[in-house]
């Protein structure tokens, strides 16, 4: 065993549902540039959800519910900045989001009608999503090695 194992960061993203079938994004302030999922660094002692809970109210002002774990993302290079690992919840809430922290903005959109870039790898969790709320099915996954 090395004395400094390299390990990925473990992320959270937040699928945020809205009514009319919308889903907030965000556009980030910090590189990469685009929109993308709300989201983060889980801290040290945080779990999970309280992650994902605390990121939604930090990017969007949005006080959610959390519904479901949808999928983990953890290709290497998911993230161009380093390698990360991604749990994926699905949250409900109301209102209308507004960007903070270091998001510039945050918005609702149709998830079949994308504003460009998308960050990350999101395109690909919000085309799962969408297969996933069409079929009821999470195994449309392309695995990477």
């Amino acid at each position: 065993m090395t004395a400094n194992p390299r390990n990925p960061y473990p992320t959270v993203d937040i699928i945020i549902r809205l009514a009319e079938d919308r889903i907030v994004l965000v556009r980030r302030k910090n590189p990469p540039p685009g929109w993308a999922l709300p989201g983060g660094f889980v801290d040290y002692g945080e779990s999970l959800e309280q992650a994902a809970i605390r990121e939604a109210r930090e990017e969007t002002g949005l006080d959610v519910e959390l519904v479901e774990q949808f999928h983990a993302y953890s290709s290497p290079d998911r993230d161009p900045r380093h390698h990360t690992m991604s749990l994926v919840f699905i949250a409900e809430a109301r209102g209308e989001p507004h960007g903070a922290d270091d998001a510039l903005e945050a918005a609702a959109f149709d998830p079949r009608r994308l504003p460009e870039p998308i960050a990350f790898d999101h395109g690909r969790i919000i085309t799962d999503y969408l297969h996933y709320v069409k079929t009821g099915r999470k195994g449309h996954f392309t695995l990477t090695r």
